[in-house]
């Protein structure tokens, strides 16, 4: 609306203004139709044009207004400035702390990876006279002892009350490279608290070090447990019955896991405990 009165306003300066140059027989004609306009239109029109370019002017203004404060936030947010991330430190040197008194266990797992875990325990069997019989003599018991020690390469080396087994354990291919795998995610793991602790430090001769390249230390763990060679264990059996010979009882010393597969084997109780038989039988 503002636009066309505007653009009116305009055409009829440019009619007077042209009337002026036009030759005498024309000036009359625009003389006539200017005189029809009256002094009250003439200032309405020029009001109307001065508001529309007041409105114009002002759309423009707000929009470079607009403009810039869109560019002046994006700045600001694209360089922060005074943002200084925050931890508690006594939370940090405490886990630290927990950290450097654990590592150790990683040597000792090495370590212990070329000694037998020593355990002693005792295990029932149902005797001869047991309640249902299927009950087995103590020679029985024995004989399926000695059987079961033969089979897995142990030797008798003292038979008297107590019989003492000797059986050389070989290197285990498996146990060696778990205990590369153990080291390399430990030494990893230290690599990491080694850099956030020392972020800047720079050595002379190879500057900031690379941390992560205590890694290459585990293939190590496993050439001293291979370098180890195989170990001889020793296992110490005794066999003994009550009066009724209801109930036979053996005693077992030796490497954990060889007493864990042999109660297994020989389908033997621990003393105290009750079996329960699984779920899936």
């Amino acid at each position: 609306m503002k636009s066309s009165i505007a653009s009116s306003f305009l055409c009829i300066i440019l009619a007077t203004s042209c009337s002026a140059f036009a030759p005498a027989k024309h000036q009359s004609s625009a003389r006539t139709t200017a005189q029809k306009l009256s002094v009250s239109d003439f200032s309405l029109l020029l009001s109307d044009a001065a508001e529309a370019v007041l409105s114009t002017a002002s759309d423009v203004v707000d929009a470079a207004v607009a403009t810039a404060a869109g560019s002046s936030s994006s700045s600001s947010v694209a360089e922060p400035t005074g943002f200084n991330p925050t931890y508690s430190k006594a939370s940090y040197y405490t886990t630290l702390a927990l950290y450097v008194a654990s590592f150790p266990g990683l040597w000792s797992q090495i370590k212990r990876s070329t000694k037998a875990k020593v355990k002693r325990k005792t295990y029932v069997s149902d005797g001869e006279n047991a309640k249902g019989g299927g009950g087995k003599e103590l020679r029985q018991q024995a004989g399926e002892i000695m059987a079961y020690m033969k089979a897995n390469n142990y030797e008798v080396a003292d038979a008297g009350e107590t019989i003492t087994f000797k059986g050389l354990v070989a290197r285990s291919t498996s146990q060696a490279f778990f205990l590369v795998f153990c080291t390399a995610i430990g030494m990893a793991s230290l690599a990491l608290v080694l850099q956030i602790q020392f972020q800047d430090l720079e050595l002379p001769i190879i500057g900031t070090p690379n941390w992560f390249l205590l890694t290459l230390l585990s293939p190590y763990a496993g050439i001293y447990y291979w370098q180890s060679g195989d170990r001889v264990d020793d296992m110490k059996v005794k066999l003994s019955t009550n009066d009724d010979e209801t109930l036979n009882e053996i005693t077992i010393e030796g490497n954990d896991e060889e007493i864990e597969r042999m109660w297994r084997t020989l389908d033997l109780r621990e003393k105290g405990m009750v079996k329960v038989e699984g779920i899936l039988g």
